[in-house]
């Protein structure tokens, strides 16, 4: 008796947590980050360059990523928006931000895994993705194409230089 009670209790729980994050409007932050009214959410796994990071390309050419990689996310959401599929989200975790950690969908499109698929964000913190950027990687997809500086050593020169800045 206490198996069912227990499995009843985690399928309501699956299924109250998947509806409170099922078929909402979000802004799309950057290439990992959404924004709802209310919640701040990014998607677990991965991590894109941020939206005013700088990459080579093949030839050497600088472009902006960042905005590449936040363009790239819009474009699936608004693709599946536009088949009339909702964008759901199930958070796995919180980290130190505050934002829910999470795994979303557009229909049947995980974003995290698409992200990373098309060379537009790295793993990070998690390996569900590493099979399809090294698949990315092979195939110089995305950021793959040319030279880029990791996003979390982006972050860090950008916190020290504020850090400098501030003194």
């Amino acid at each position: 008796m206490k198996k069912y009670l227990f499995l009843a209790l985690a399928l309501l729980l699956v299924y109250f947590t998947e509806q409170t994050l099922a078929g909402f409007e979000a802004e799309v932050v950057d290439g990992d980050s959404l924004q709802t009214n209310t919640k701040r959410i990014r998607l677990i796994g991965i991590d894109a360059p941020e939206y005013f990071q700088e990459c080579e390309d093949e030839n050497g050419k600088k472009y902006m990523c960042g905005q590449e990689a936040k363009a790239y996310l819009e474009g699936l959401i608004q693709n599946g928006l536009q088949k009339g599929q909702k964008l759901r989200c199930v958070a796995e975790d919180v980290d130190r931000y505050k934002r829910e950690l999470s795994v979303c969908r557009i229909g049947n499109v995980e974003l995290n895994f698409e992200m990373v698929k098309a060379g537009y964000a790295l793993t990070y913190k998690d390996e569900r993705y590493k099979i399809s950027e090294k698949r990315a990687k092979k195939r110089k997809k995305g950021i793959w194409r040319g030279k880029f500086m990791r996003p979390e050593i982006y972050r860090a020169i950008k916190r020290e230089q504020e850090k400098q800045n501030n003194s």
